[in-house]
């Protein structure tokens, strides 16, 4: 450990002779080549206090400047110890680390580094945010139209099914409508039929009355029939008399002699004619 303390001191020693050495000799090559200008000579003259006579004016003579002696260059001699020791091999001095020497240098770097960083997570929010809002503006236009869609086809849906149970009802009262005229038509048929069965069984029944002479005005017999089925007669009853008994019973004798009674051949019409309600004019031809 001492030893090398040591060789430590007579290095620093030796380096520091060796820059002695360096200065002395920039100052000798430097120093002395400058050139010098000699100033100027003045002449002065001293003068006692005694008076004098007279005087001439003393002229003063300017003293030219002495020629600059040439200088010639000093050669730098090397010293005894130079001499007389060998050059020593001087280590370069090793320069420490950048980061100990400036560390300043590193600091701004990772402050570089760490706004880049900033900004660069700025950047990728400000991308993040837009392209959230572009997707949700997307998804909001998305589901508007599958709304608008979804109204339209409802509304679509609605008119077709009120149009389709506009045209059902519509066919419903055509249908109605047809099958009322149609069994107008056929209760029309109907009645036609009845009646002209009725009319066929008063005109056969008249056809076997024995008029009585000369009854006074037209008087009418009223008369109950009850039917069966092939128009043979089941009950003859007297509901009003015409108030003359001959006319009466020969109205009577005349349904008797009539059976059976003409009836239609639809079997579904009988009941028209179950109970026949008949009336007999005297005077009806």
């Amino acid at each position: 450990m001492k030893s090398t303390n040591r060789s430590q001191k007579l290095f620093k020693a030796g380096l520091l002779a060796l820059l002695v050495h360096v200065v002395f000799f920039i100052f000798m090559t430097f120093g002395l080549s400058w050139k010098t200008d000699t100033p100027a000579g003045v002449v002065v003259d001293l003068w006692s206090d005694l008076p004098q006579p007279e005087q001439e004016p003393i002229k003063k003579v300017k003293a030219l400047p002495p020629k600059p002696l040439p200088l010639k260059k000093v050669e730098s001699l090397p010293t005894k110890k130079a001499e007389l020791l060998p050059p020593k091999r001087i280590e370069p001095v090793q320069p420490k680390k950048a980061k100990q020497l400036s560390p300043k240098p590193d600091i701004e770097l990772k402050k570089e580094k760490r706004l880049a960083k900033e900004k660069k997570e700025r950047e990728k929010k400000k991308r993040l945010a837009k392209e959230k809002k572009e997707r949700e503006k997307k998804e909001r236009l998305a589901k508007e139209k599958k709304e608008r869609e979804r109204k339209e086809k409802e509304q679509k849906a609605r008119v077709a099914a009120e149009t389709e149970r506009f045209q059902k009802e519509l066919r419903e009262e055509e249908e109605r409508r047809r099958l009322q005229k149609l069994a107008y038509a056929k209760a029309a048929a109907r009645q036609n039929l009845i009646d002209e069965f009725k009319a066929k069984i008063l005109a056969k029944i008249k056809s076997k009355i024995v008029m009585p002479p000369e009854l006074p005005n037209d008087p009418v017999a009223e008369f109950d029939v009850t039917l069966l089925p092939g128009g043979e007669i089941l009950e003859i009853k007297l509901r009003n008399s015409s108030g003359f008994l001959t006319f009466d019973e020969a109205v009577e004798r005349a349904i008797i002699q009539a059976r059976p009674l003409p009836l239609p051949k639809d079997k579904l019409l009988f009941p028209s004619f179950r109970n026949l309600s008949l009336k007999v004019h005297y005077q009806d031809d």
